[in-house]
């Protein structure tokens, strides 16, 4: 979904006709900008890089491997030739002045942000998300995820505003992308039943255990069955 959008306005001319567009993709794990880039975000090809100074090399699907193109040298100074940047957060903000790498680029310098799983704080007043959102207020700006957050502290509709689109779980197994599930309900003899220790029977420690009958308040806290546990 980010790939199609960003690429369909990338190639479009419409925004910034005197100029190449540029796009900034956020995340929270490394593991979403490496896969992404060498996976989905393939095509981008030379125009793209990775805001970070750890080289890296990631395997593809296809089982080859390819070099991370970094936008950040050693010192941590920004290549802004490149058009599409994938970033994250946790990498170029901090709580610290100096590690804020976002505001090295003007307010202006991205066309649209895209905020990957934005469910995870990018709402939220107090979020590292929110910072750098804030600084490229002028761009335009999507957040996906498949589980909306909405809470007493942290809202992505009040932030992004109402979906733009939706695809539900009950569509995606209609449409025969997703399996059908059924949902088994299995009680477990001692979480229902109780457990009443043998007479005189010792835990692990060699201490008696108190006679007594323990229930599922008791289970992994006061005792541990280890059939039931493992």
């Amino acid at each position: 979904t980010a790939f199609q959008i960003i690429w369909r306005l990338w190639k479009s001319r419409r925004w910034n006709p005197e100029g190449n567009k540029r796009v900034l993709f956020l995340a929270d794990r490394n593991v979403l900008i490496d896969q992404t880039m060498v996976n989905d975000f393939r095509p981008f090809g030379a125009a793209m890089a990775k805001l970070s100074t750890n080289a890296k090399t990631i395997e593809r699907q296809d089982g080859t491997s390819v070099d991370l193109t970094l936008a950040l040298d050693r010192k941590r100074r920004i290549d802004t030739a490149f058009e599409v940047y994938l970033g994250l957060y946790q990498a170029i903000t901090g709580p610290e002045e100096r590690q804020k790498l976002f505001k090295e680029f003007s307010k202006d310098f991205f066309d649209l942000i895209v905020i990957d799983e934005c469910h995870r704080g990018s709402a939220a007043e107090d979020s590292a998300w929110r910072e750098i959102l804030t600084h490229f207020s002028g761009a335009t700006q999507i957040g996906l995820t498949a589980t909306p957050k909405e809470t007493e502290y942290v809202s992505n509709t009040e932030y992004f505003g109402e979906p733009v689109f939706t695809y539900s779980l009950k569509q995606g197994i209609s449409d025969g992308f997703l399996a059908p599930y059924k949902v088994i309900k299995v009680h477990i003899d001692r979480d229902v039943e109780g457990y009443r220790p043998e007479k005189g029977q010792l835990d692990r420690d060699g201490n008696e255990v108190e006679d007594r009958i323990y229930n599922a308040k008791d289970f992994d806290r006061t005792l541990v069955l280890d059939d039931r546990t493992l």
